[in-house]
């Protein structure tokens, strides 16, 4: 089995207004059910959701606040999932309620150790 890490997009360009704390309630209990779905299968690793505070560094050191700077899309937050292979790890990802918004994506990859990848 390897390591996958399921990033969660938020498209921040089609987002006309913030959801409502009802919405957010639903939308963190639809995410619980994924993960729990995960949880298990034995194949949750582990996971956070990101703050909407960041700073972007550049080179020549230039530091901007962000993550919102020249981007459309911001990471939400991420898991780490175990499964046998890409396809395994895809049919898991795409459970993510994350999905159900217009414009968001999720991204799978692979989690290497250094040694292959």
């Amino acid at each position: 089995m390897d390591e996958y890490l399921i990033l969660m997009r938020l498209d921040l360009v089609i987002r006309e207004t913030p959801p409502s704390p009802e919405q957010m309630q639903q939308y963190m209990k639809q995410y619980q059910d994924w993960v729990g779905g995960i949880a298990a299968q034995n194949k949750f690793v582990g996971g956070t959701a990101l703050s909407l505070e960041g700073k972007v560094i550049k080179p020549k050191d230039v530091v901007t606040d962000g993550p919102f700077a020249e981007i459309k899309e911001w990471i939400a937050g991420f898991i780490t999932i175990r499964a046998k292979d890409f396809d395994e790890a895809v049919s898991l990802a795409k459970g993510c309620p994350i999905l159900n918004g217009e414009g968001n994506s999720v991204e799978v990859r692979r989690l290497t150790d250094g040694h292959h990848g």
